[in-house]
């Protein structure tokens, strides 16, 4: 496994500062995942431009870097499975910036927003991955529906949770409401037209009742069908626990 025994340690002082630097203030659409114990090895994950088929798609690569750097470039690689003329099936990225036009003095910032242009503008004519590089040149709207569908597939950002925990909740919620319904409960679905009535109770108390399903009419119209027949059950199967509990009462 690679360490940062593998660099001159100049090499490491500086790589430091500079993802120091990325992690303080990324450049647009790119985060990078800083390892302090390797910096051989840079993790990156890169947002799909707006207006590209890669929009809303987040593609991780990485960077490594050999014993010889910065004299020598980083190779680049995308994990993420991506279309694109200049991406390998493999995930090896060829951009001149890694390659002839590599100069020493150029930092990782300026080699991570290079890949990042790649996907708003690829190089067909030095393509990696051929079939891309000629559906490119040769009919872009069907170039553009496979590297999207890839996005789809592979890269599309995932859904925030709280999104989810309102879906959850909901499902619970109308799960609960079924619960309710077979359990003989009613959730609370209108309230009655007219107030419950009075019934001389023992030693003249009087208790409240709620009226007779004939008293409800005037407010049930406006009660769906199904709601007013669990309505119905639910009055039905009130009126027998209250008779229970007067006869209970009298022993």
């Amino acid at each position: 496994m690679a360490t940062n025994e593998n660099l001159p340690p100049n090499v490491i002082k500086q790589l430091a500062k500079e993802l120091k630097n990325l992690d303080e203030t990324p450049p647009e659409g790119i985060k990078v995942v800083v390892n302090d114990d390797d910096f051989s090895t840079i993790f990156a994950d890169i947002e799909g431009p707006a207006g590209t088929p890669y929009e809303n798609g987040v593609f991780r690569m990485k960077l490594l870097l050999s014993q010889d750097f910065p004299q020598l470039p980083p190779k680049g690689y995308f994990l993420t499975k991506i279309f694109h003329p200049n991406i390998a099936m493999n995930g090896e990225i060829c951009v001149n910036t890694l390659k002839k036009d590599w100069n020493p003095s150029l930092g990782l910032r300026h080699v991570l927003l290079v890949i990042r242009c790649l996907l708003i503008e690829p190089f067909p004519e030095s393509a990696l991955n051929e079939q891309a590089g000629k559906m490119l040149l040769e009919n872009y709207d069907e170039y553009a529906r496979h590297a999207r569908l890839y996005t789809v597939i592979h890269a599309l950002k995932p859904k925030p949770k709280c999104q989810a925990g309102i879906s959850e909740s909901t499902m619970a919620l109308n799960v609960d409401q079924s619960n309710m319904v077979s359990g003989g409960k009613m959730p609370l679905l209108s309230v009655p037209s007219t107030p419950p009535s009075k019934i001389p109770g023992p030693k003249g108390q009087d208790q409240n009742v709620l009226p007779p399903p004939a008293e409800w009419a005037a407010g049930a119209h406006a009660i769906p069908k199904m709601e007013g027949i669990v309505a119905a059950k639910v009055q039905t199967d009130k009126r027998k626990t209250d008779a229970r509990k007067k006869s209970l009462k009298r022993l």
